[in-house]
């Protein structure tokens, strides 16, 4: 039996209205990256994710006009600046959109999870497979322009084998020389490093470019955190002799102008925080030395705080457009 003429619950609603906002702002980084891409397979691959992404938002309208619910009103052609000068250099915006796409991929997965109407379950499953092909084709383009650096290479086991002793699980040793990592925890601090590089730039070249003083502060704040959790995280890495990884494509250009609005800098900053949030969980719930949970969780503080910031200046200037809410029936008992 059809499910999809009930109406949508609370969950489909925000997921539909959180990718409604998502898509929207990304669209409008596209606008600004086609104006000044010049390479053929640059303009291929933002062409396909704008159109991608045009046609998502196009879906969701359909859906929203279909229950009569109000339109979002997202992020539109007054958050990006026709004309503003490049403000990121080399193949920032493959990997951007490699960063996104990576972003994407998971999120519409948890959303199909958690939708009940046959029609919004795959309408997320194929934003899934879409954004899974899009992180493919990004992926091997920055491979093979050598802008993207894999996980390092390890021996493979010859025999399988069982942990002997609770040291295993232990980060902290006085006496003797803590375990090396494991391909779990390597991959995940490997994941965790990465994401961040490309945030540092995006913040360095939001901070140069942002003319209100506090949010440029906020991005420069961003910017040192990246930082910090890159040479953190990169300290495991070089206590096994493994360099962590760098890339020389991506950074930022020294131009000042501001080719996106405050509002949509700060919104892409907040989605971002969040993302790490749940990378850095995922992180500390998967790794089995006793250290690196507590460092995760160290981390995850800071971003926390940092996101938190991040709203508060969003309300304070009134960029932060409010979620669908639940009826409020604690009146009715007052």
């Amino acid at each position: 039996m059809s499910t999809n003429n009930i109406p949508l619950t609370s969950s489909e609603l925000n997921n539909l209205w959180m990718s409604y906002q998502e898509k929207t702002m990304v669209m409008r980084f596209f606008e600004h990256f086609l104006e000044h891409a010049d390479d053929k397979e640059v303009q291929q691959l933002l062409t396909e994710a704008y159109d991608d992404s045009s046609d998502t938002v196009s879906s969701i309208k359909s859906i929203f006009n279909k229950e009569e619910a109000a339109i979002p009103i997202g992020f539109t052609e007054e958050d990006v600046k026709e004309g503003a000068p490049k403000l990121f250099d080399y193949l920032y915006e493959i990997m951007f959109l490699h960063m996104i796409s990576k972003i994407e991929v998971n999120l519409y997965a948890l959303y199909s999870t958690m939708s009940y109407r046959q029609d919004i379950r795959s309408f997320f499953s194929q934003l899934t497979v879409s954004s899974q092909k899009m992180f493919d084709k990004c992926c091997q383009f920055l491979l093979e322009k050598g802008a993207l650096v894999p996980p390092p290479f390890v021996s493979m086991p010859k025999e399988a084998s069982f942990v002997r002793s609770t040291d295993y699980l232990s980060g902290f040793h006085i006496v003797k020389e803590t375990r090396s990592l494991n391909t779990t925890e390597l991959s995940l601090i490997h994941h965790a490093i990465e994401t961040n590089l490309a945030g540092m730039q995006l913040m360095l070249g939001f901070a140069q470019a942002s003319s209100n003083k506090e949010v440029k502060d906020y991005f420069i704040k961003g910017m040192k955190l990246s930082k910090d959790i890159e040479t953190t995280l990169g300290e495991y890495l070089r206590r096994d002799y493994i360099e962590p990884p760098a890339t020389h494509a991506g950074k930022a250009t020294n131009s000042t102008v501001a080719p996106f609005s405050q509002k949509m800098m700060m919104y892409l900053t907040n989605l971002l925080s969040t993302f790490g949030l749940g990378s850095n969980a995922i992180g500390g719930a998967f790794s089995l030395r006793s250290d690196l949970p507590m460092t995760m969780a160290r981390l995850s503080t800071k971003v926390y705080s940092f996101a938190k910031n991040g709203g508060e200046i969003m309300i304070k200037n009134g960029w932060m457009e409010e979620p669908p809410k639940v009826e409020d029936r604690q009146q009715l008992t007052k």
